[in-house]
């Protein structure tokens, strides 16, 4: 991984993201973009202070989707981090994979207010590639001037780890020098958060809002919906040395699974996400004992995070308990489909920082869960390897593992 670039409720650049995470603060406050009264939530982890124009064509960013403008712009600051450029690189060996959960629902949402208020000749003709969810990966391609393969995954709070995943192997199998790779996401809108609320998900602690996204702790009642975007550039081993590129880490692995169980709810053995880290384990040569830090998915529903500590427990053993676990969507809240590409950058950070960000607001720890979650204060840490967790709605199991970078030019 040589560029990173993030759109986050913390900030609109990577540094302002980590900036923030390390200090324990919430990006979390009431929703500012449309009315939320009669609403039982009524918070988000909202993206301020962003304006497309700053980062593309005015004309250009008319025609995108909130979402689709967030890929872009993470997009740009990934590349020139990486100091990716067509000049650098074959573009027909440059690839482009931006999951998204739900795509432009933003888009959707407005538009059947005009169809209902103006009818149907009042509909724009740029409904449709505004609101598809591979259209942030297809910005992204045209902005980059990529020819390789460009394409969305779509596995719900996963889908943002899965790219990364997927470009990951895209590499490996040579089908690919340089790979684009992340997710993106702007769901805060009504119908997202009437949807979501009345399914229950959401946290309804509205009071403050700063409190509510509260993982493994005793108290917690739903996570609280994020946007943003996090774009990570990927490149293989050989590439790296012929464009003389600095690594910030080394992606060591990725494994996915199914629970096969249920729409909503994680599997209660929690057995196929304790397959998930054991195959990515597994593929990564590694020992439990050789992570130094776990990224939990960490949504702050009551399942969840029972599950997932109950996952942890059974892929690392004896040493669960003293590998560091934190939870950083108590600040981020659930960015949905961008949520493992941040964590992904999140993992990254650590390790070259060597600092490990907290679970904020746990100061009730839920008995059940009951393993090393950083508690409300960021911690010095040597962090050599480390490894995101990405759980979805429809049972999607995702998992990387990232450690210092052993090819530098």
């Amino acid at each position: 991984m040589t560029g990173m670039g993030a759109i986050s409720p913390l900030g609109l650049t990577v540094s302002e993201m980590w900036d923030g995470l390390c200090k324990g603060q919430s990006g979390i406050d009431y929703i500012s973009s449309f009315d939320t009264e009669g609403f039982g939530a009524c918070i988000a982890g909202e993206v301020k202070g962003f304006i497309a124009e700053d980062h593309m064509d005015r004309k250009k960013s008319r025609r995108m989707d909130r979402f689709a403008q967030f890929a872009v712009g993470a997009a740009k600051e990934a590349m020139d981090q990486a100091n990716l450029n067509l000049a650098s690189v074959d573009p027909w060996k440059l690839g482009v994979v931006i999951g998204s959960g739900i795509g432009g629902i933003q888009t959707l949402s407005k538009q059947m207010e005009v169809l209902r208020d103006k009818g149907p000749r009042r509909v724009t003709p740029f409904l449709v590639p505004m609101m598809l969810g591979d259209m942030a990966s297809a910005q992204v391609s045209m902005m980059a001037g990529a020819l390789g393969r460009n394409f969305c995954p779509v596995s719900s709070c996963s889908s943002g780890a899965d790219a990364i995943g997927i470009g990951w192997e895209m590499i490996r199998r040579g089908e690919a020098d340089v790979v684009i790779a992340g997710g993106s996401e702007a769901a805060i809108c009504s119908i997202a958060i009437a949807g979501f609320d009345s399914a229950r998900a959401l946290s309804r602690n509205n009071h403050p809002p700063q409190k509510a996204s509260r993982p493994f702790d005793l108290h917690r009642d739903g996570f609280v919906m994020g946007e943003g975007a996090g774009i990570v550039i990927l490149e293989s081993a050989d590439v790296v040395i012929k464009r003389n590129s600095v690594p910030i880490v080394e992606l060591l692995g990725y494994g996915a699974t199914s629970d096969a169980h249920h729409l909503t709810e994680p599997s209660p053995d929690a057995r196929s996400a304790t397959e998930a880290i054991k195959k990515v384990l597994s593929k990564s040569k590694l020992r439990p004992t050789d992570v130094d830090y776990i990224n939990a998915h960490g949504t702050s529903t009551a399942l969840n995070d029972r599950q997932e500590t109950l996952a942890i427990k059974k892929a690392f053993g004896d040493f669960a308990g003293k590998v560091p676990v934190s939870s950083t969507k108590s600040m981020t809240g659930h960015m949905l489909g961008a949520g493992g590409a941040i964590e992904a950058i999140v993992i990254a950070k650590a390790i070259s920082e060597n600092i490990i960000p907290p679970t904020i607001n746990l100061d009730n720890p839920d008995p059940d869960c009951d393993l090393d979650y950083v508690p409300n204060k960021s911690r010095p840490c040597n962090v050599n390897v480390a490894m995101s967790n990405s759980f979805g709605f429809g049972g999607h199991n995702s998992v990387l593992v990232m450690g210092e970078p052993t090819n530098r030019p």
